[in-house]
C-alpha cells in the first residue's frame, strides 16, 4: 500500500511540474550588414532555438554564434574571431515577453504581437522591443520577426579599415516554427 501511495505521490508530483511548452531547435536566423558598393555581409543560423511558454507569454531564443555560416570563410573566420569574439562569448539570448498573447486566439490567420525583452550579445544586454507575426500553421505556430542590432549596443568593435564596408546596423530576422511537447522541469537542490 505503501509503494502505491509513494507511486500516485510522484506522478502527481511531475503532473505538476510538467507544463506544455512549445520549442524548435531549427529556428532560422538571418542578420545583414551590408552597405551598397560593398562585399555582401550576410549571415545564417539555421540552429536557432526558440522555447514559447503560452501560459506566461514568455519567450527565449538562443543561437550559438559559430552556428552562423557566411557565404565567405574568412568573413566567418572574421566575425567570430575579431567582432563578436564566439569563443569568449559563445552564445545570444533573448527572453521576453510577447504582450497580449493568448495561445485560444492563435489561429491561422498572421496576427502581429509586441514583443518585449532583454537581448544578450557579446557579453552585453540590452532591452530591446519588436514586432512579431504569428499564426498557426500544420506544423505547429510560426514565428517571424525583424529586429536591428546596434554593434555600439553590444561594444562590437569594427577595426577603422573597414568601418565604411560594414554597417552600424545589423538587420536581424527569425523564423521558427515550435512545437508543442511536455518538457519536465526538477530541480534538485
Amino acid at each position: 500500500m505503501k509503494k502505491i501511495t509513494v507511486l500516485i505521490l510522484l506522478f502527481t508530483a511531475f503532473s505538476i511540474l510538467a507544463q506544455d511548452k512549445f520549442k524548435t531547435s531549427t529556428a532560422i536566423v538571418n542578420f545583414e550588414a551590408s552597405v551598397p558598393f560593398f562585399e555582401e555581409v550576410k549571415a545564417v543560423n539555421k540552429l536557432g532555438t526558440i522555447v514559447l511558454d503560452p501560459l506566461t507569454s514568455t519567450i527565449i531564443c538562443t543561437v550559438f554564434i559559430k552556428d552562423f555560416h557566411f557565404k565567405m570563410d574568412l568573413m566567418e573566420t572574421h566575425f567570430n574571431e575579431n567582432y563578436l569574439e564566439s569563443n569568449r562569448y559563445p552564445k545570444s539570448v533573448f527572453k521576453g515577453k510577447i504582450e497580449k498573447f493568448d495561445l485560444k486566439n492563435v489561429d491561422g490567420a498572421e496576427k502581429e504581437y509586441d514583443v518585449n525583452g532583454k537581448l544578450y550579445l557579446h557579453g552585453k544586454s540590452k532591452m530591446i522591443g519588436f514586432k512579431a507575426l504569428i499564426k498557426r500553421v500544420p506544423q505547429g505556430i510560426q514565428i517571424i520577426c525583424n529586429y536591428p542590432i546596434s554593434v555600439s549596443d553590444f561594444n562590437i568593435a569594427i577595426p577603422g579599415t573597414v568601418a565604411n564596408k560594414i554597417s552600424t546596423t545589423a538587420n536581424t530576422s527569425l523564423v521558427g516554427i515550435v512545437r508543442s511537447e511536455e518538457i519536465m522541469y526538477l530541480t534538485l537542490k
